[in-house]
């Protein structure tokens, strides 16, 4: 059966739907994909790095700010040479204990209070010390009772002889009678001297019973401040330590306020910058912003050899009840401090030291206008203590204390509380 003319009209629009063979797209070649991926990969860091501009200069950074100050005329211009750390040590204290071993009877002082040189701290129980005083007495006023006695038979003694002696010149006596009479005389004296001799020493029995009797009393060695309590009545106390724990060695510890100095450890690679009188400042842990002038008292004529340390005692010119004790402190070791004579000796402005930091191999800080921070280039001077003589920047601005690393030129910040 023959093709109708409408299927002839189909089979042609079919064939030329078809694609010829010679006109298909061929495949792109390597070198075009790899300018594809290039330009992709150009594309990507193109917008990272915008996104990571947009996020560094529009993010706000937390710092805290600080004004710089401009140096009062004729102020000292003392530099730190070096720093240490160490404690306040007490060159006067004490652990108060008693002479003899005793029990307590009363304990007169508690922790914070202030003693006087001699001033009674405790008692002990002093019936047998009575007691002794009360027989060395009694043996005292026997020996001088027998004293008397024999001065007296002395004298009469004496007054024989005289009259066997006149006899005698008369041939009245014999003179063996005038001998006895002498040899009389001498044996009284004899026995004189020694009851004196007894005297003194029921004398200095009695001496000896009082002061075991003063024992019995404890009193301060010096005036100062009661720093530990260690004993309370009932509790036996002794010059000596004693086995078991039962007997205290002490009724407490005394502190002279007014002999407290530091004691700090020097590397011995440094030494050499400290010199005897020679002006410090010291800052304790507790009062970081408490700066307290001191001075160099001596430095110990001995290294420790496990740290490589000299030990150096520092005097305390201004003495406060705020010191303490063990308290940490850090000490700064100046040069020779000579006062500004004008106002040209002392340019620039006193900034923290944590403020200065290098960018670019220079010394910079960062000042705050209008909520961003502004990297300015400073020439450093003389430190003053934690403080830093620096030229560039007026009295007055504000700058960064401590620049964290990421902060920029430019950047905005946010200014904290300290």
């Amino acid at each position: 059966m023959e093709p109708t003319d409408n299927e002839k009209d189909k089979g042609a629009l079919l064939r030329e739907l078809r694609i010829d063979p010679t006109q298909r797209e061929q495949p792109v070649s390597g070198g075009r994909k790899a300018w594809f991926l290039l330009a992709a990969v150009v594309l990507f860091l193109l917008i990272a790095g915008a996104l990571l501009y947009v996020a560094i200069h529009h993010r706000r950074i937390e710092v805290q700010t600080i004004s710089a100050i401009a140096p009062a005329a004729g102020e000292s211009s003392a530099t730190s040479v070096l720093q240490a750390t160490g404690y306040v040590t007490a060159r006067r204290q004490a652990t108060v204990s008693a002479q003899i071993t005793g029990a307590l009877t009363q304990v007169l002082i508690e922790e914070g209070q202030q003693v006087q040189a001699g001033q009674v701290l405790a008692h002990l129980e002093d019936t047998a010390q009575r007691a002794s005083v009360a027989q060395a007495q009694a043996q005292l006023r026997a020996a001088n009772a027998l004293r008397v006695q024999y001065q007296a038979q002395l004298d009469q003694a004496r007054r024989d002889l005289k009259r066997s002696q006149d006899d005698f010149a008369v041939d009245a006596i014999s003179r063996q009678s005038a001998e006895q009479a002498q040899t009389q005389v001498d044996t009284v004296a004899a026995q004189v001297v020694a009851q004196e001799k007894q005297a003194e020493l029921a004398q200095a029995q009695l001496d000896g019973a009082r002061v075991q009797l003063d024992y019995t009393v404890i009193r301060a060695p010096f005036a100062g401040v009661v720093v530990a309590k260690a004993a309370q009545p009932g509790e036996i106390v002794s010059p000596i330590s004693a086995g078991g724990g039962f007997t205290r060695t002490g009724i407490g510890t005394i502190v002279d306020m007014d002999s407290l100095e530091i004691e700090v450890d020097v590397n011995e690679a440094y030494i050499h910058r400290v010199r005897p009188e020679q002006k410090a400042e010291a800052i304790l842990d507790a009062y970081p912003d408490w700066k307290i002038p001191a001075h160099v008292i001596a430095i110990i004529p001995t290294a420790d050899r496990s740290k490589a340390t000299v030990k150096v005692r520092v005097g305390i010119d201004q003495h406060d009840s705020r010191i303490l004790p063990d308290m940490g402190v850090r000490v700064s070791f100046l040069e020779d401090a000579q006062p500004a004579a004008n106002s040209d000796d002392a340019q620039g402005v006193l900034i923290p030291r944590t403020a200065i930091i290098e960018r670019d191999g220079r010394p910079v800080v960062f000042t705050i206008e209008t909520g961003r921070a502004h990297q300015k280039a400073v020439q450093p001077g003389s430190v003053r203590g934690d403080l830093q003589l620096v030229e560039g920047i007026a009295g007055g601005t504000q700058v960064v204390r401590a620049p964290p690393p990421e902060l920029r030129d430019g950047a905005a910040v946010d200014i904290g509380k300290e």
